[in-house]
């Protein structure tokens, strides 16, 4: 690393200016309404990406729009490092946000009002305030003049709280230069404190489940409602989802999971019964929330269509199921799904995405671990393997390894959980800040 020497007082005060920078600049992104309802149904994502790309280009980072849709843009850029033999890193995450009701929120929800020290809005968690800090922390670097050893890549994306299919499955495809010599990345979901049993949890995201949506089908023969309808299409679809709903999805510890048991338990100083993890799940309240939805599959029914008319038996009938499976499970998965629904029902994929791992053992994350403790000495880093998904899965496609590390400092009082997609979503200002000099001590090791 190059550049004038940051110690002391030079360095405190570039830790405010980044801190202040973060919090305005994620109170501007909230402002833009960049919901995406999927299946189409999106806000454009191209003003706050010109907003984004206009913020990188001040500070000397040449950002690139790209736009594989009207409206639906992404930005790119790369920083070029001090050594051009050594990896590049890549820092990704989304610019759009899940839908969110007015009437429901103590402010507007795209306010992004300052209120109570922190930042109000729809995004402020998922991910708008990550972008912030990651913005604010690469401007900082830039204006004092430190460059990560490899290129720092750095990529804003639409269209992840749908498929990604305009967002990071496109510039994966279409800008994969963008990501030459990529071979880990860091993104949201992971890196922010848990308060459990006196202690301050930091899951860091090493894994997450594969996600596999169905459209299931059923066919028979139409008619009339009044008569016999021995071949119902429509009581064929809703005893496959009934079957779907209630089967009972053994447990399957994978190394991700048992990683994460494993330094729970050490952070925790107590023991885990592996064979009762429902109920250690409940004994353990928030800190069980990080393994609970992770220690089996599932297959959630999510939409039925059937018929035009009461009196009429449609000829066919449609179900929509939020399937995940955990890493190395996805045959068993889909042959327990076959089982389950029958002959009589066909399926086809609307998405299908394999489960990412990551190394919980490796220096990258001993790197993220190491940036947290720094800043918060009662820090308890553990592995942690998501429920859901995102962006990383795309990023896997081309050979790169991503962590969940979108870093925050949060009070006791505030639910993380509960404001992933929730009412009243917002982030401290203290918590922006203390994000902001973790990745910046994690960039000083790339």
């Amino acid at each position: 690393m190059n550049g004038p020497d940051t110690t002391g007082r030079d360095a405190t005060e570039g830790a405010r200016r980044a801190a202040d920078e973060a919090a305005r600049i994620c109170a501007d992104l909230i402002r833009f309404d960049t919901v995406n309802r999927g299946e189409g149904a999106a806000r454009p994502e191209r003003p706050a990406a010109e907003h984004v790309a206009a913020l990188l280009d001040e500070a000397g980072a040449s950002a690139t729009v790209v736009e594989p849709a009207p409206g639906r843009a992404s930005v790119l850029a790369r920083v070029p490092g001090t050594d051009p033999a050594w990896p590049a890193f890549l820092i990704h995450g989304h610019l759009d946000v899940v839908p969110a009701d007015p009437a429901e929120w103590s402010v507007h929800p795209f306010s992004g009002e300052v209120r109570d020290g922190c930042v109000w809005g729809r995004g402020a968690i998922d991910m708008k305030g990550t972008l912030a800090m990651t913005l604010a922390t690469v401007r900082r670097r830039l204006r004092e003049g430190r460059r990560t050893r490899g290129d720092l890549v750095l990529a804003f994306l639409a269209d992840e709280e749908c498929t990604g299919d305009l967002g990071s499955r496109y510039v994966a495809r279409e800008h994969r230069e963008f990501f030459t010599g990529c071979a880990e990345a860091v993104s949201e979901s992971g890196g922010f404190s848990v308060h459990a049993a006196g202690r301050r949890i930091y899951p860091i995201a090493t894994g997450e489940r594969g996600t596999t949506w169905l459209r299931l089908t059923a066919r028979g023969t139409a008619g009339h409602g009044s008569k016999p309808a021995p071949d119902n299409a429509v009581a064929e679809i809703a005893h496959a989802v009934s079957r779907l709903a209630a089967h009972p999805w053994p447990v399957r510890l994978t190394p991700g999971v048992r990683a994460l048991l494993d330094g729970l338990a050490g952070a925790l100083g107590t023991t885990i019964d592996h064979d009762r993890l429902d109920a250690e799940a409940e004994r353990l309240g928030v800190a069980g929330r990080l393994f609970a939805a992770t220690i089996r599959n599932s297959a959630n029914p999510t939409r039925l269509e059937a018929g035009y008319k009461v009196n009429v038996v449609p000829g066919s009938a449609t179900a929509q199921v939020d399937g995940r499976y955990l890493p190395g499970t996805g045959e068993e998965f889909l042959a327990t799904v076959d089982r389950l629904l029958g002959p009589k029902v066909t399926r086809e994929f609307i998405n299908h995405e394999d489960a990412p791992a990551a190394d919980p053992a490796g220096a990258t994350f001993a790197a993220l671990a190491a940036a947290l403790r720094a800043e918060d000495p009662a820090a308890r880093p553990v592995p942690y393997v998501m429920a859901g998904g995102t962006d990383a899965k795309s990023f896997h496609r081309i050979g790169v390894t991503s962590y969940g590390f979108a870093p925050l400092l949060l009070g006791p009082e505030l639910d993380y959980f509960g404001m992933f997609h929730g009412v009243d979503e917002r982030v401290p200002l203290e918590g922006l800040a203390f994000g902001t000099r973790v990745l910046d001590r994690f960039l000083d090791t790339r």
